[in-house]
């Protein structure tokens, strides 16, 4: 079976006022930001599903039709949704983050439940019990932070400004884990002595573009620009712009977040697949809660070389990218003009439309999709998608 499905918008104030709106004809919100685009049913913004009888939530479908999940999925993921789908518009830099593992999640909620910290507490941290392995794929130029370099990278990068070097010979003396809490505790006349010396050397080439954004120095002041960062009051969020990966990607390239990795995203907007869960362990750049003592306990400090995730081929019909999780597969479905493709699923699916008029078909049920618009498929479907004109659609599912 088909349903029509209506996500939900996130206003965080990171996100960018036109890109979701008009990808999904939402012309009330011009004026607040829309930074997310919810398709899934995580209790924090569960999505709608319509049938004959009205619209209500895909939780309570989900509880009223289990079977909707498929036989495999219940046996894992027990009789809820596993993933959650997103379209992301990244105008200001996210927070320094990581997500838990399972076991880290499900200790980490129990215990701020025993100690009565309610969900919607500003200071919450575990959301759920779930862990929350995610991959994006570029919907545009995106730049991003993506783990720690290799500790070679990061004493070239330090060596190369002399107010760094300091917190290169530290770091010649630890390891990677004690030289990222040093830096993440450092206090404010630390950070002073780091930082001030690169923003007064590098505003004026900023002003006149002159910084390429493969250099840290560009994105310190573009941070402290876009978040109104003072150098009165520094994050130490800043001092990560050296020692992380900063990732380029192409529209169309993606890459995979696992449990424990740093990350931010800088710019740009991305499709977002991940674990059901919204677990996020903040350290530094942004004005939520931050809890360094959890940061320190749950971040992988490993060298990692980014894997970036190939584009798309355009000559397929539809193109599913790699994970190492069975949480969630994205595939790509793209349908030329006057054409159609099959769809066998035996999970449940989430079918977003992103460019194009798509007439989506099961047995006797048929919907007509335009961009922005989207559909849940329950498992064990065989759908026909058709187009007049051509279009594509990401489709969410399980490996």
């Amino acid at each position: 079976m088909i349903y029509r499905l209506t996500g939900q918008v996130q206003h965080y104030a990171w996100g960018g006022k036109n890109y979701i709106a008009s990808l999904i004809g939402l012309h009330s919100a011009k004026d607040q930001p829309c930074a997310e685009w919810w398709l899934g049913a995580h209790p924090s913004a569960p999505s709608e599903i319509e049938d004959v009888t009205g619209k209500q939530s895909l939780i309570e479908f989900l509880l009223q039709n289990p079977t909707a999940l498929g036989q495999a999925s219940r046996q894992k993921f027990g009789d809820e949704l596993p993933y959650l789908l997103k379209i992301l518009d990244v105008e200001k830099p996210l927070s320094i983050q990581l997500h838990p593992t399972k076991a880290q999640a499900e200790k980490g909620f129990e215990a701020e439940n025993a100690k009565g910290v309610a969900l919607t507490d500003s200071t919450r941290t575990y959301k759920d019990r779930n862990h929350k392995p995610e991959m994006m794929i570029a919907l545009s130029d995106f730049w991003l932070l993506h783990g720690f370099k290799t500790k070679a990278q990061i004493l070239a990068t330090l060596n190369a400004r002399p107010s760094l070097q300091p917190l290169a010979e530290k770091l010649g003396t630890q390891n990677l884990a004690e030289f990222y809490a040093d830096v993440m505790l450092a206090d404010q006349s630390m950070l002073a002595n780091w930082l001030v010396p690169i923003i007064e050397a590098n505003q004026q080439p900023y002003k006149n573009g002159e910084l390429a954004l493969d250099n840290p120095d560009y994105w310190v002041l573009y941070t402290m620009e876009a978040m109104a960062i003072s150098p009165e009051k520094l994050d130490a969020g800043l001092v990560c712009f050296y020692l992380f990966n900063i990732v380029h990607l192409k529209e169309g390239e993606g890459i995979f977040q696992d449990a424990g990795i740093p990350h931010a995203y800088l710019r740009g907007q991305n499709v977002e697949l991940m674990a059901c869960s919204d677990n996020v362990i903040r350290g530094g750049l942004t004005p939520k809660y931050v809890d360094i003592v959890e940061l320190l306990k749950i971040v992988d400090c490993r060298e990692v070389t980014p894997k970036i995730i190939s584009v798309t081929p355009q000559n397929q019909s539809e193109f599913t990218y790699k994970t190492p999780v069975n949480d969630f597969a994205l595939a790509q479905i793209r349908v030329e003009p006057e054409m159609h493709t099959k769809v066998n699923l035996q999970s449940a699916g989430i079918l977003l439309v992103m460019q194009g008029e798509l007439k989506i078909q099961e047995k006797s049920t048929a919907l007509t999709l335009k961009q922005g618009e989207s559909a849940f498929i329950t498992a064990d479907s065989n759908v026909e998608i058709m187009s007049e004109k051509g279009g594509y659609a990401f489709l969410a599912k399980l490996p």
